[in-house]
């Protein structure tokens, strides 16, 4: 097993594709004590880290993590990302059930992960889910970009 903190991530990231989704697999990547910090203020450990991947999968079985910029520090990994693929599961989330409507996932993300010993320590997920809701035909917390430009005009 590799060790290197860039290495781990990328192995993170394969496993969790829609092709592959091997959640035993990612969960095996996280230290004993290991979490996943998403967005929204959720967190996971243990065997419920791969819950969110089960989840997007759901959604989107044909998920796909598009990595823009990587970038290793140390035992810190820094990626800029997009998460996509089609909505064509449904989505459960706080508020009831969004029901697929085939449209295209294209939600611009940032990941934050933290390496010790081979073995991930921290995982913090920050996707700009105001744009996945527009995207799965959900309603937004926030205006739309031309209602807010609107908004701030008069």
């Amino acid at each position: 097993m590799a060790t290197d903190a860039g290495t781990v991530v990328r192995e993170a990231y394969q496993l969790a594709e829609g092709n592959v989704l091997d959640v035993p697999g990612f969960i095996s990547l996280f230290t004993a004590d290991g979490v996943f910090n998403m967005a929204g203020g959720a967190s996971y450990r243990g065997g419920h880290v791969g819950d969110p991947l089960v989840r997007l999968a759901t959604m989107a079985p044909d998920i796909h993590r598009e990595l823009q910029r990587f970038h290793v520090m140390g035992n810190v990994v820094a990626v800029e990302l997009a998460i996509q693929g089609t909505f064509t599961g449904p989505f459960h989330w706080p508020g009831g059930v969004i029901q697929p409507n085939g449209g295209k996932l294209d939600v611009p993300c940032a990941d934050f992960w933290y390496v010790e010993n081979g073995k991930i320590k921290e995982f913090n997920c920050h996707a700009s889910l105001d744009v996945m809701f527009r995207q799965v035909g959900g309603k937004t917390v926030f205006p739309s970009d031309g209602a807010a430009s609107a908004a701030t005009a008069s």
